[in-house]
């Protein structure tokens, strides 16, 4: 029986990838009400069109049992809820050298002062200690912590069918949601765990250190092959057999980006603060100088126009925050060369006063070199001058 018959209400701040997928996901068995400053991401999900590359996502919002609606403010049917999830962006603050969790902060702080007793669970990557710090704050509210894991281009793909749920929490509430998420799922066994929030919070954060830690490794090693004219399929391939290290997530690239990795590796090297450590100091040191060898291989070849095939880090994603190809083409416009880029999901002139080039055999024709984080089949007929450490042909 469909849960949504209890009435069960639940409202989400934030339409990114993290509060997007989340909504889908539960608004197939309960009221979801979704909120988003930017009034497109409201339109668009209102009208069913998802305003974010996922093609799980895409499909499931134009379902028409879906119990999801969109609103740029606090309506009394949103205060209404039984749970308020918190997606919201914490960007790194590099001044600080901590996450910037004010917008988190000033959520919690309206939830608690206009409600009574509410259930908030965070789906923001925080500092260790930020849940249970909140809680000590706002004692009349039920603070929960609840990690996402999710693949850019893939998030309701791994709502559906998560990896583990982890609820950061002492409390019943926090029990009774995790769940609700074990049902909303589509995992027949999921494992649903239970621990402080602090304990959670550190999950979240080593998960992806070690991720990015895998992306640094693989990528050293190819600079090595690159170095040593060895072939690095072969190399990865023999290493990967070891079922101790596995033969997945070990295809090379320019360096790992992208929203989280970059920025959760960082906070949690500033949270080992009086505790030894250097490893994880070192995995953000090895993605600079990744990127620099990068840089430098393809100074050797000198091109003088090179074109930038997408700007994205995965082939069906539209996201290029922290993209490490920015990195790549700020490094060689200082050394002269000029850059053009194909990027077909951008409809302008220019991007970052860079020439977008978005007829293909134009773009083919026009770069002396083209260098692709990730290769497609639709450069086949100029592999001669592509430039890519991607092996698999995977992302």
């Amino acid at each position: 029986m469909r849960d949504v018959e209890n009435n069960i209400k639940i409202s989400v701040i934030g339409a990114g990838y993290v509060g997007l997928s989340i909504s889908i996901l539960l608004a197939r068995y309960h009221h979801v009400i979704v909120n988003d400053i930017d009034n497109k991401k409201v339109d668009k999900i209102n009208s069913k069109i998802s305003p974010i590359r996922d093609n799980e996502i895409e499909n499931f919002i134009q379902s028409p049992h879906l119990n999801l609606v969109a609103c740029n403010y606090w309506s009394k049917k949103f205060l209404e809820s039984n749970y308020f999830v918190i997606a919201l962006p914490t960007n790194f603050d590099e001044e600080k050298n901590a996450f910037n969790t004010n917008e988190i902060e000033k959520a919690i702080k309206k939830l608690s002062s206009i409600i009574n007793e509410p259930i908030i669970i965070i789906k923001s990557t925080v500092p260790v200690g930020f849940s249970s710090n909140m809680q000590k704050k706002y004692p009349s509210s039920k603070i929960i912590f609840c990690p996402e894991f999710l693949r850019e281009g893939k998030a309701l793909e791994d709502n559906f069918y998560p990896s583990r749920i982890i609820i950061g929490s002492n409390n019943d509430e926090g029990e009774a949601f995790g769940m609700l998420l074990k049902r909303a799922s589509k995992s027949t066994n999921v494992n649903l765990i239970y621990m402080s929030s602090n304990e959670a919070e550190a999950v979240k954060l080593f998960s992806n250190a070690y991720l990015a830690m895998r992306v640094s490794f693989f990528n050293e090693l190819d600079s090595f092959c690159l170095n040593h004219d060895l072939d690095p399929l072969n190399v990865v391939d023999g290493v990967s057999m070891d079922s101790r290290i596995g033969n997945y997530y070990n295809n090379p690239s320019f360096g790992y980006g992208g929203y989280c990795l970059p920025k959760d590796t960082k906070q949690l090297e500033q949270s080992f603060k009086k505790t030894p450590e250097t490893l994880i100091s070192a995995i953000s040191r090895s993605n600079k100088l990744r990127k620099d060898f990068i840089i430098s291989k393809i100074l050797m070849k000198n091109p003088k126009k090179v074109g930038i095939f997408r700007l994205s880090m995965k082939t069906d994603a539209d996201n290029f925050r922290e993209s490490s190809i920015k990195d790549i083409i700020h490094g060689l416009n200082k050394n002269g060369i000029e850059i053009i880029v194909y990027e077909p999901t951008l409809k302008e002139d220019e991007w970052n006063s860079y020439k977008i080039v978005n007829n293909l055999d134009n773009f083919k024709l026009l770069s002396d070199l083209i260098i692709a984080n990730r290769f497609d089949k639709i450069l086949d007929d100029v592999k001669n001058k592509v430039f890519t450490r991607d092996i698999y042909r995977i992302d």
